[in-house]
């Protein structure tokens, strides 16, 4: 793959992430509580049936200055009691309008760091999850890491409460890196907690995190990273562009008196991992993953059927509707999303009254659930058949087409770039366009306006 400079020039502008559809920028206020009520009872009848647990734990030892979510430090006192115990009252709460048959088929734990609280409190949560809801046999239960909070004690417990995908977020092998953006090395060397995991439940899987774009790197360290992470072997590898928005995460602005890679170097980190994961087998999954061929995420897009929530890249027959709890939480359901408060005092305190927290709200009218299925089709297997997508949605090609933005002066300039394959049967991504993917789900958007200071570039 070669990406021309001129090219990044004209796409590396603010476009959404497309983790949801509407972005969350879309979301409204919630005032009425009988009406969110409303939509988790409506939940049960939507696809997909199955559910996908969320869990977020907002608490840092630090935080590291490139952080983009919402996370605060552990204070003294209580404060991560009283969280975790709200959480054990929220599932409660939530399970009075979850169906029981339904079929748990996911639980993630984010953050924050989620293994910045003791060992006991994570599995904690994960018993009462157990002892409510209707779990799979094979569900999955993931969980992100900092690895300079863990060891193997710690991972015992985990793997012990039935844990069985661990991220861990490497972001760099390189320390002066790691330095610069305020995050510690590894407690414990990551091949260590990668045998542990392997020696303890070898069915379970290992993912590696990384962050290209941060103060110090440069296409050359950047490899070098790579390499050693492909020497470790991992079942996945994730390769995050770093998302610059100090405008609403004040400390990133930090990171500037460092210098940030421009999107020329940043294209090259990518290319340079991008080459080097290609000759050790990986393959490249939607906008940011590498998966081994023998992956149910390859043999997915393959076949069409890869699938994607906030909770990261699944199968369609694995996939659920995301059930959120804790601050900040968003449910993303089959017609609806709703997110809880940011404020982590007033979290805890709704949750007290037996209020589950919702701040803000969204109901997809029609034409947005038919664009995000068209955007999510896009994002996550690269291609759309704009006449099998219709038969999908039970609708005619043309109504499918007259609800997005088709514009074929648009979707001509992108083939004409290389960005895309166009005909009047559908669209593909190229290779090329792997890397400007966002810049063609906003092409296809009709809601899509470029501002800046409101979504991170895409470069």
């Amino acid at each position: 793959m070669e990406i021309n400079h001129t090219l990044i020039e004209k796409y590396n502008v603010p476009v959404p992430r497309y983790t949801s559809y509407p972005p969350a920028n879309h979301f409204t206020p919630a005032e009425d509580p009988s009406e969110y009520q409303k939509i988790l009872d409506a939940s049960n009848k939507w696809d997909p049936a199955h559910v996908a647990l969320y869990v977020h734990i907002p608490f840092c030892k630090k935080i590291c200055f490139y952080c983009g979510c919402n996370a605060c430090t552990i204070k003294s006192g209580n404060e991560v009691t009283d969280y975790v115990n709200a959480i054990h009252r929220e599932i409660a709460l939530l399970a009075q309008h979850i169906d029981s048959v339904r079929k748990v088929t996911q639980l993630h734990f984010g953050g924050g760091t989620p293994n910045a609280i003791p060992s006991s409190m994570v599995t904690g949560i994960v018993r009462k999850l157990k002892d409510t809801f209707n779990f799979s046999d094979d569900a999955e239960i993931a969980i992100e890491t900092n690895p300079a909070y863990l060891d193997l004690t710690y991972l015992d417990q985990l793997l012990l409460a039935g844990f069985n995908r661990f991220s861990f977020g490497i972001q760099d092998f390189n320390t002066d890196v790691l330095k610069l953006v305020n995050r510690e090395i590894p407690a414990i060397p990551v091949n260590e907690l990668i045998d542990h995991v392997r020696n303890q439940n070898p069915s379970a899987a290992v993912n590696l995190d990384f962050i290209y774009g941060l103060p110090g790197q440069t296409p050359e360290s950047f490899s070098e990273t790579i390499k050693k992470a492909a020497s470790l072997s991992p079942d996945r590898l994730v390769t995050f562009s770093y998302a610059h928005v100090p405008w609403l995460k004040k400390h990133q602005q930090i990171l500037e008196k460092h210098g940030l890679p421009g999107p020329n170097e940043k294209t090259e980190m990518f290319l340079a991992a991008y080459k080097l994961l290609n000759k050790r087998q990986y393959e490249p999954i939607g906008l940011d993953h590498f998966v081994k061929p023998e992956d149910e995420l390859f043999k997915a897009q393959k076949a069409q059927q890869l699938h994607r929530n906030f909770q990261g890249y699944c199968t369609r027959k694995s996939s659920g509707q995301v059930y959120a709890l804790g601050v900040t939480g968003i449910s993303q359901l089959g017609r609806a999303y709703l997110q809880h408060t940011k404020d982590l005092k007033e979290y805890i305190s709704e949750i007290e009254k037996d209020r589950i927290p919702i701040d803000k709200q969204m109901k997809i009218s029609p034409d947005q659930f038919v664009i995000r299925e068209v955007i999510t089709q896009l994002m996550c297997n690269k291609e759309i058949k704009w006449k099998l997508l219709a038969d999908l949605l039970d609708l005619s090609r043309e109504e499918l087409l007259s609800t997005i933005r088709y514009d074929k002066t648009a979707l001509k300039h992108l083939a004409s770039d290389g960005i895309i394959e166009f005909d009047g049967s559908g669209i593909k991504v190229t290779e090329t366009g792997s890397l400007f993917i966002r810049n063609v789900a906003a092409s296809l958007d009709p809601a899509y306006e470029k501002e800046i200071n409101k979504y991170s570039k895409s470069i």
